[in-house]
């Protein structure tokens, strides 16, 4: 916005205005109605995390002051030095914070738990992205746990090894609400990717490095689900 504001000086003093002056309003009007959107929809987002209440005026313009924000967070942090995956969780972070506010109540089997398949260990022989219910459940890896949960809730699972096969999970189970596992860049795009579906994301955790025998916290996803069959934040 100030590389704008110094065109429109530009343009000025070099007594180009006339010539360009519906130009000059054009990108004014539309440079005031993004910051606007921005404004408003960041004020709307801090409200609701303070009041613990949704405001149904201002939804569409947090989802759109997200849309505007988030990118130009990631560039200005990449330019300063911040790196991608703190902006990445704390994005994820609010977003959730967002959801738990909202008092969504979801049916059980309208809910699904969507894991990576690198929670899986590397030695496991069992394939559990075309059906997880193949998991013999030996206890080495998160995977029988959630499993417990998804029968204990009777909610949906899917574990993928990728975004493609998680959107067409999405697609095939058609859910009301998502509780996703993922490293930060998976959830935050997941959860742009599968707007307006709300989903509570559970970062995982990489003892070994990223991909690669990671772990989540099981209580962490059972909070979540009991939020979205129980339509109470915690």
């Amino acid at each position: 916005f100030l590389l704008i504001i110094s065109l429109v000086f530009y343009l000025y003093y070099n007594r180009l205005y006339y010539v360009y002056r519906y130009i000059i309003v054009s990108i004014i009007v539309i440079s005031l109605i993004i910051i606007t959107i921005a404004a408003l929809g960041l004020f709307g987002m801090v409200l609701t995390i303070l009041s613990a209440k949704t405001y149904a005026p201002v939804q569409r313009l947090m989802i759109l002051a997200v849309k505007i924000l988030y990118p130009a967070a990631l560039k200005l942090g990449k330019f300063i030095g911040i790196p991608s995956d703190k902006i990445k969780s704390s994005f994820i972070e609010v977003n959730n914070h967002l959801v738990l506010t909202s008092g969504l109540k979801v049916n059980p089997e309208e809910i699904l738990i969507l894991a990576p398949h690198c929670i899986q260990k590397d030695f496991c022989t069992q394939k559990i992205t075309a059906d997880p219910w193949k998991c013999k459940r030996c206890g080495r890896c998160n995977v029988g746990n959630l499993l417990d949960l998804a029968e204990k809730y009777n909610v949906n699972i899917a574990v993928v090894p990728g975004g493609t096969l998680a959107r067409n999970s999405v697609i095939k189970y058609k859910p009301h609400a998502i509780v996703a596992i993922a490293c930060e860049r998976d959830l935050t795009s997941g959860i742009q990717d599968t707007s307006p579906i709300p989903v509570l994301g559970v970062l995982n955790e990489r003892p070994e490095g990223p991909c690669h025998n990671c772990i989540v916290d099981v209580s962490r996803v059972e909070e979540a689900i009991k939020f979205f069959v129980e339509g109470e934040g915690r």
